[in-house]
């Protein structure tokens, strides 16, 4: 080890990185390659104000000009990089077993044979109040644990700006411009990917990294995105959210068994079309007309959409064809004592307390995976890169997420927050760049559906269209712990790169 992995006591100064050569062996390559972490300092009229910290992958023996170098980060607000880090894209991941769910404890880290670092190096960015970024004036005040919501009024900490959405994207895009320049890469290929609000931070970035920051990038990859919040949460007043999560829900029963509108022996594509079909035409309808429908007809579509659903037609009569996917998840095994995931259907759980009408348990896909994800990037960076520091890894900062701002807006009701604009923008303003757009089919907190049908809502020129390409895995909102998924989306992402 050797003098940079020691901690710093000073908190105006980040920690020390670490810097070690390692090796990996890829589809029989042997890889051998440079890990670093560092932090950079972000500054505000000379003042310091936050300390970002990443980690560098960067292959040993490459051509550096022609080798692509590709930012990645999570989403939240307030989670860190670590899901995809050593979850699908690093050099080393997080054991699971084959249908993704997790083996028992301890967690294990392998090798990654489906790491990008076979195509490009990586840059694993922890945004401000996530991973080991700190809010230097929390640090200075003796504030770095994050505050317990539950235990009293929050003490307001720290420079709260960085958790707002243009601050934030601002952050990302100096760390990113910064880094070209300490690294002597600004001719290389630049790709960001990102995942959940992380895939929404990469659609604003399509824009203002080339338009703002001067960075053209090649290519961009969105994984599991939100790219309109306004149409995660649905209400009896609106459509689209009821018809975006309603194939992922049809799916999820198809795959426990429960569906009896699509055969279990389905092929995947031909069942999607089917549940897609419905929920654009007849379930719109019946969402659109309200108590105008005759009820013979709101009846036969309620009866269609209980049988894509897995549950009973008085089920989906109660909620006027309104099922929500909180509803939903319940329902589907409840007479197994069961609960779905909402990350990812396919995923159950005993339900704790099934006959409270609010569930008071744990949700299967967040809460219990934090154990694997925490232990495995902590193991990683401190023992495998040799990385010292004292300060805690934060995998998931809720204080991040409920502090959340929109700081741009004009008005109070400008409710309109999305990304896709800015992603058109981006595929405007620089005709060459690539966008890929993934899900998990059985995630209902981000439901591929969605996505499918903003796509086509774009406008795109024949040109642009073909620089788009939109695939799904089986697998939820982290569909990459399905070892056929991972492998697949490797594959896949192997042939974005090579501009296959």
């Amino acid at each position: 080890m050797d003098d940079k992995s020691k901690d710093t006591t000073s908190p105006a100064t980040p920690p020390k990185g670490s810097s070690r050569e390692l090796e990996l062996q890829v589809g029989g390559e042997h890889l051998r390659y440079q890990a670093s972490t560092d932090w950079l300092v972000l500054r505000k009229n000379d003042k310091p104000l936050a300390e970002m910290f990443y980690v560098h992958y960067s292959l040993l023996g490459a051509v550096r000009d022609d080798r692509p170098i590709t930012f990645v980060f999570n989403g939240g607000p307030g989670a860190a990089s670590a899901y995809l880090h050593v979850g699908a894209l690093g050099p080393k991941r997080v054991s699971f077993n084959a249908d993704g769910s997790l083996p028992k404890p301890p967690a294990r880290l392998v090798d990654n044979t489906e790491s990008w670092l076979a195509f490009t190096d990586l840059v694993f960015i922890d945004p401000i109040g996530t991973g080991f970024s700190r809010v230097i004036e929390d640090l200075e005040k003796g504030k770095d644990k994050p505050a317990d919501s539950a235990v009293g009024p929050k003490e307001e900490n720290g420079d709260k700006d960085f958790y707002k959405l243009s601050r934030d994207l601002e952050s990302i895009g100096e760390l990113i411009t910064k880094f070209l320049s300490k690294f002597h890469s600004w001719s290389r290929p630049v790709f960001i990917a990102g995942e959940s609000y992380g895939g929404f931070r990469v659609a604003k970035l399509a824009r203002s990294l080339q338009q703002g920051f001067g960075v053209g990038l090649s290519g961009a990859i969105l994984i599991s995105p939100a790219l309109e919040i306004g149409l995660l949460d649905g209400s009896d007043y609106d459509v689209l959210q009821w018809v975006d999560v309603f194939p992922s829900m049809a799916l999820a029963a198809l795959h426990h068994g429960r569906s009896r509108a699509l055969s279990k022996g389905a092929a995947l594509d031909a069942a999607r079309a089917q549940v897609e079909a419905f929920a654009s035409t007849e379930l719109v309808s019946l969402l659109v007309r309200g108590e105008s429908i005759p009820e013979a007809e709101y009846r036969a579509t309620c009866s269609k959409a209980a049988a894509f659903l897995g549950v009973s037609e008085q089920f989906v009569f109660d909620r006027g064809g309104r099922v929500s996917r909180d509803a939903f998840v319940r329902e589907l095994l409840r007479t197994e004592r069961k609960v779905c995931g909402l990350y990812d259907a396919s995923a159950v759980a005993i339900d704790p307390f099934p006959d409270r009408e609010a569930f008071q348990g744990a949700d299967p896909t967040l809460y219990a995976v934090e154990r694997a994800f925490t232990s495995g990037i902590n193991s990683h960076l401190r023992e495998g890169l040799g990385l010292e520091t004292e300060r805690d890894y934060r995998l998931l900062n809720f204080e991040v997420n409920q502090t959340w701002k929109l700081d741009g807006r004009k008005h109070a009701f400008e409710l309109q927050v999305g990304a896709t604009d800015d992603l058109r923008y981006g595929m405007a303003l620089n005709p060459h760049m690539r966008v890929f757009i993934t899900h998990g089919l059985y995630d209902l907190v981000t439901p591929y559906y969605s996505a499918e049908r903003q796509s086509k809502l774009m406008r795109l020129q024949p040109s642009q269209r073909e620089k788009l390409v939109m695939k799904h895995y089986q697998g939820g909102h982290m569909f990459y712990v399905w070892e056929q998924s991972r492998l697949a989306f490797h594959k896949d992402m192997s042939r974005f790169f090579t501009g296959q």
